[in-house]
């Protein structure tokens, strides 16, 4: 006797969530029209402050776990004696930060080692061929697969021993400058670069101008201000005082700027005297300076989920090259036509980000256009399904599963939906590609409407955040496959008019079927059959009969047997 598989157990789905909004802003325009002398004093600033920043950061990485609130001091006092208090304050936070980025990386490095070492110690103790699951991979293919792997064990094994000894010591590796440009020095043929133009560009990148907001100082910035005409003065440090051609030891550049992007929020905001850090960047490639104007403001409060769903949403599924998008009322019914929303995310990550934001902003729009109040998207997080260990020889996919955005995608999503007054609902990816083209893509195929697995996915996506089941009907009941026991479907409430209702019970027929029968002879008499369907429909008992024509004759046949008896 067969054993009946076993059905797969669903993992739990968690409930959708509206995503906080964000909690700063940045904006950034050009120093158009710089002098010779201005460019000359910004290039020595940044050069004399990077080498300072060099330096403390070298302290700070010595220090490690033993950094306390007199090392800090002790750094801070040292750089005023060669910049200034506000220099060298701005100098030891932004060498903190960058430390603590190093061992938030360090971490996650060392969780992305574990999990390799662990899917590599299963997949070697299982059968040489042995199939796998959707669960689990199997075991290897062949012998020399087998080896080859266990090779790479020991080394991912010496790789997380070094990983973890390094962590508990407060090791840290941080590449001012950059590791990737630290990396095309030896490769200038494949970065289409001269050996000076990547010196130029590596000198630039460790040059230091960045000034953290002072709450409560004239402009909200002493060490780099910008007033509200757009006139730009720096703080000089102790050695370059005499670069200076304005009083207090400042130098202002000939340059104005003028924010277009939430230019008034800036004005508004340096007029009340609250804190804006400012950054000065020199674009090597382009040869033009930038400046770029941050603040942090109270997290935007998100409003309550089902605010958020009272005019429906927009559900979209992010792809590797589109994002495909489909409209949802309140009651989870797909209304008009998917959406595809192309970008391209090969080239450099300028020109990624780029596309982001453009196919975002298209979303965005097309959403304020139909009155939507929330856009319904995946929780995506691919940390644990981009290893090779995992899936093995399946390039291909490691590499779709990693060219999909994701926390760029969120990032950029989050803010610029707060600036549409848009809500983003975050659901649980968990089934939606299937659910949705097992459900809902068959059914919204037409002729002229072609519908895709991302659409469906797309559907599927939206219905979650919206609290819907994805499938189009809820299960009929146990007993059988009647409506008495209320309505069936979860597309609409009862109170909405034209909505998807229970079958009305057919029964005329039923009732006036006897009526039919008595039609001039020749005439072909109602089935048995059809009137028992019809009264049964109509939810009612009948007697499980026969013709009626078939009644008489079954009649007379008895009474003849009980003469011939008698």
């Amino acid at each position: 006797m067969t054993e009946r598989p076993t059905k797969r157990q669903l993992r739990v789905i968690d409930a959708p969530f509206v995503a906080l909004g964000p909690s700063g802003v940045a904006i950034r325009d050009r120093l158009k029209g710089l002098s010779v002398q201005d460019e000359m004093v910004l290039c020595g600033v940044g050069e004399h402050l990077g080498v300072l920043a060099s330096r403390d950061l070298k302290q700070r990485c010595a220090d490690g776990l033993e950094h306390s609130a007199g090392t800090w001091a002790a750094r801070k006092r040292a750089l005023t004696a060669e910049s200034s208090s506000r220099w060298a304050g701005a100098i030891t936070k932004t060498t903190h930060d960058q430390w603590a980025l190093s061992r938030r990386c360090q971490l996650a490095h060392i969780q992305g080692l574990e999990a390799g070492v662990r899917m590599l110690m299963h997949r070697l103790s299982q059968p040489v061929g042995s199939k796998g699951s959707k669960r689990a991979p199997g075991g290897y293919r062949s012998k020399g697969e087998w080896f080859h792997k266990s090779r790479r064990l020991h080394a991912l094994e010496h790789r997380l021993a070094v990983a973890r000894g390094g962590r508990d010591n407060g090791v840290v590796h941080v590449v001012r400058g950059g590791r990737k440009l630290l990396g095309n020095r030896h490769n200038l043929e494949a970065a289409q670069l001269t050996e000076a133009e990547w010196r130029r560009q590596w000198e630039a990148e460790r040059w230091f101008l960045a000034a953290d907001g002072e709450s409560g100082k004239r402009f909200g910035n002493e060490t780099i201000r910008v007033t509200p005409d757009g006139e730009v003065s720096v703080k000089l440090p102790a050695p370059l005082a005499h670069l200076a051609n304005a009083k207090h030891g400042r130098y202002v550049l000939t340059s104005r700027i003028a924010f277009a992007h939430r230019g008034q929020e800036w004005r508004d905001r340096i007029g009340g005297d609250r804190a804006v850090a400012y950054r000065i960047h020199y674009d090597v490639p382009r040869g033009r300076w930038y400046l770029t104007a941050s603040w942090q403001r109270p997290v935007v409060r998100t409003v309550p989920l089902e605010t958020a769903r009272a005019k429906g949403a927009i559900g979209v599924d992010t792809n590797t090259d589109h994002f495909a998008a489909y409209q949802l009322d309140a009651h989870g019914n797909p209304t008009g036509e998917p959406h595809h929303f192309s970008y391209d995310l090969s080239g450099s990550a300028d020109h990624r980000d780029a596309q982001i934001r453009h196919a975002i902003t298209q979303v965005l729009h097309w959403a304020k256009r139909v009155g939507v109040a929330a856009i319904a998207i995946e929780d995506l997080d691919f940390t644990a399904e981009k290893t090779r260990e995992k899936h093995g020889r399946k390039r291909r996919f490691r590499q779709l599963v990693s060219g999909i955005p994701t926390g760029k995608l969120k990032a950029r999503l989050v803010s610029m939906a707060a600036a549409a007054s848009l809500a983003i609902v975050a659901v649980d990816p968990a089934y939606t590609s299937m659910w949705g083209d097992q459900h809902w893509r068959k059914p919204l195929a037409t002729p002229r409407r072609k519908m895709s697995r991302h659409d469906a996915a797309s559907i599927a996506i939206g219905r979650r955040a919206l609290g819907h089941p994805i499938r189009r009907r809820a299960a009929p009941p146990h007993d059988d496959q009647s409506d008495r026991r209320g309505h069936r479907t979860v597309r609409a409430d009862r109170g909405i008019r034209e909505r998807e209702g229970t079958r009305h019970p057919v029964t005329e027929r039923a009732h006036d079927a006897r009526a039919r029968t008595g039609t001039p002879q020749g005439t072909r008499v109602t089935s048995a059959s059809n009137t028992v369907r019809d009264a049964r429909g109509a939810g009612t008992w009948v007697q499980d009969s026969l013709l009626i024509a078939d009644e008489e004759r079954l009649v007379r046949l008895h009474m003849g047997s009980d003469h011939t008896r008698r």
